[in-house]
């Protein structure tokens, strides 16, 4: 039955979920505006490096989108139905907040500079002469934003995919002309993913400008979100992690970072798994024919190229299993602001059973390293 529903009742199921992510999701959050004891500073700066934001212009162009209801984003109808692009329902109000607001909850978290990037998933649900101009507009609101608050804030370029060509040369302009210090890249694009070569012209522009591409996950592509609306397993508890590690593994398989050795990917949310599942990965390297892998061991890129965040899972045994895994210096420190804002989470992460150094190179200076803050 799960395989061969019809359309009609898949887009009520895609509907049914959104709006069940809409009411629980919200309700489970942590708000900024309710009183909490605050954080104390700490010997390291905490840079928060995936915290989202977005722009009134892109939540209109969304809203577009939604009423349109494109066969090829029944993912992105169940996830943002409930819309509101005013803000005053769901995260919107927050998410364009980068002023008083935003400032006083990162206060009282004791974090000392946010990594912004425009939410997911972005642009790559637009078409693409529109997508291209919402990118740069939102890039030039987040460069003047940054300009205003330069101590505590850092942003990433934000890219419309669907035309590689202008995508590289935004990347170019965010980090030359904007001083903007990573790529956003809301996974999947229409359901197509970087490991396809006719996107490797954003790899070589965010090498040649040494700006970390961050892969941000959203829902499943088309050809494969159907189960997840099916059993509401469309977000971050599988979906979202799913997502991200498959094209994590996919941009390694290609090849991606023998063509392009100094290129820097992040991902978020302890690694989507893929720490965790390192050994039977590397495993199955050479069941593939060699052109369908890459020259060494998917692990090789994930302790080099690839770093993680732990976005959204403040939870001691992922931090010290990643660093174990993948080492110290590739594991940095998210808190998925405004999505998941709970400030005992800072007090955990603060706790970490690891070494000052250790614990300074997650809060700080791996952020300041990959990202070129300082």
């Amino acid at each position: 039955m799960h395989s061969n529903i019809g359309r009609r009742k898949f887009l009520e199921l895609a509907g049914a979920a959104g709006a069940a992510l809409a009411t629980r999701g919200v309700a489970a959050q942590q708000t900024p505006e309710r009183p909490m004891p605050r954080v104390q500073p700490a010997a390291y700066k905490r840079i928060a490096t995936e915290e989202a934001w977005g722009t009134a212009e892109l939540f209109a162009e969304w809203k577009k989108v939604l009423d349109a209801k494109p066969a090829d984003e029944v993912g992105f109808l169940a996830l943002w139905r409930n819309l509101d692009p005013t803000g005053d329902t769901g995260f919107t109000r927050r998410l364009m907040d980068v002023g008083e607001a935003r400032l006083a909850a990162m206060d009282a978290a004791g974090i000392d500079v946010q990594i912004l990037a425009l939410t997911a998933p972005g642009v790559q649900v637009l078409e693409i002469d529109r997508a291209i101009g919402i990118a740069a507009d939102s890039n030039d609101q987040l460069a003047a934003t940054c300009r205003k608050h330069p101590t505590r804030y850092a942003g990433m370029t934000a890219i419309a995919p669907q035309d590689p060509r202008r995508a590289a040369l935004e990347i170019e302009r965010g980090a030359k002309q904007l001083g903007l210090k990573g790529v956003i890249v809301n996974s999947h694009t229409k359901g197509e993913y970087l490991a396809d070569q006719k996107f490797w012209e954003i790899f070589e522009a965010a090498q040649a400008v040494d700006s970390p591409i961050y892969i941000h996950p959203r829902e499943p592509a088309p050809k494969m979100v159907e189960p997840f609306i099916e059993y509401d397993l469309l977000r971050g508890d599988l979906g979202f992690g799913v997502e991200v590690a498959f094209h994590t593994q996919a941009i390694i398989n290609a090849g991606v970072f023998d063509r392009f050795p100094n290129l820097k990917l992040v991902i978020g949310h302890g690694g989507e798994g893929i720490p965790y599942n390192l050994y039977r990965i590397d495993r199955t390297h050479f069941v593939r024919a060699e052109d369908d892998r890459a020259r060494e061991v998917p692990s090789y890129y994930m302790k080099k190229n690839v770093f993680v965040t732990n976005s959204g899972v403040a939870w001691a045994p992922m931090v010290t299993f990643a660093q174990q895994v993948l080492g110290v210096s590739q594991v940095l420190y998210a808190m998925d602001y405004p999505y998941q804002y709970d400030i005992e989470e800072v007090h955990a992460m603060d706790a970490l059973p690891i070494s000052y150094e250790d614990k300074k190179a997650f809060f700080q200076t791996n952020a300041e390293r990959v990202f070129n803050l300082s």
